[in-house]
């Protein structure tokens, strides 16, 4: 297998873009859900700013990892293991076979709850406060996924910089 060095260019670059994007999510985690997020406390997201900013953030970052991984760095990991890429779904599939994601029907769940927290959340508290409160589970998941990603790109690009040129 050979990938050309815009290739491997681009996976350093999406893998440490990911394992930041993790980073910041974490941080964002652990202040927002320093306490349960209840319907009450998502009451006073109009009266607080700083709840109403790290909300925003956790949901974006969530939303941002998630694309990141999936969108980006999960296709082009794929496509440097000379494995055939497609619809998101298929790559999921691909991606939980060879130990990347946990569970390909785990990741669409995300994605539907990140869509439900960007979508839904203005009208309805109780549907945001279950929202943030399923995303927050899903934060382990997340970041283990992407980190799996990272390394799998970093054993791969290692094993690319010490294979030796083949002989024509």
């Amino acid at each position: 297998m050979k990938i050309t060095p815009s290739q491997s260019a681009r996976l350093e670059f999406l893998a440490r873009v990911t394992e930041k994007a993790c980073q910041h999510l974490h941080d964002t985690d652990d202040r927002l859900f320093g306490d349960l997020f209840t319907v009450e406390r998502a009451q006073k997201i109009e009266a607080d700013p700083i709840l109403a900013e790290r909300l925003d953030a956790f949901v974006s970052r969530f939303g941002r990892l998630q694309d990141m991984i999936g969108d980006k760095l999960l296709p082009a990991l794929l496509n440097a293991m000379a494995e055939k890429t497609g619809p998101a779904i298929d790559n999921l599939d691909k991606a939980e076979k060879l130990g990347l994601i946990e569970s390909a029907d785990v990741w669409m769940e995300m994605r539907r709850l990140r869509n439900q927290m960007v979508h839904e959340y203005i009208e309805d508290l109780a549907v945001l406060a279950s929202a943030l409160r399923s995303g927050h589970a899903f934060v382990p998941a997340l970041v283990a996924a992407a980190k799996r990603c990272a390394a799998e790109t970093q054993r791969l690009l290692s094993a690319m910089a010490v294979t030796p040129p083949s002989k024509a």
